[in-house]
């Protein structure tokens, strides 16, 4: 994961006063994953499948 290349979304829903809110990267290999609030800290990289069950299992 090429961090000074990667374009990191942050949900619409996000406020600047700070909470839990987490970034997403579309990546050749699936989407990256990080803390919005330690950019710079770990990433998570999930490949698009399993980026989908998690999104449907967080949802229900």
């Amino acid at each position: 994961m090429e961090a000074s290349k990667t374009v990191w979304r942050k949900a619409t829903h996000s406020t600047s006063t700070g909470g839990e809110c987490v970034e997403l990267a579309a990546l050749p290999e699936g989407v990256g994953i990080r803390d919005s609030k330690n950019p710079d800290g770990p990433k998570l990289l999930l490949g698009r499948d399993e980026f989908a069950t998690l999104v449907h299992v967080l949802k229900h």
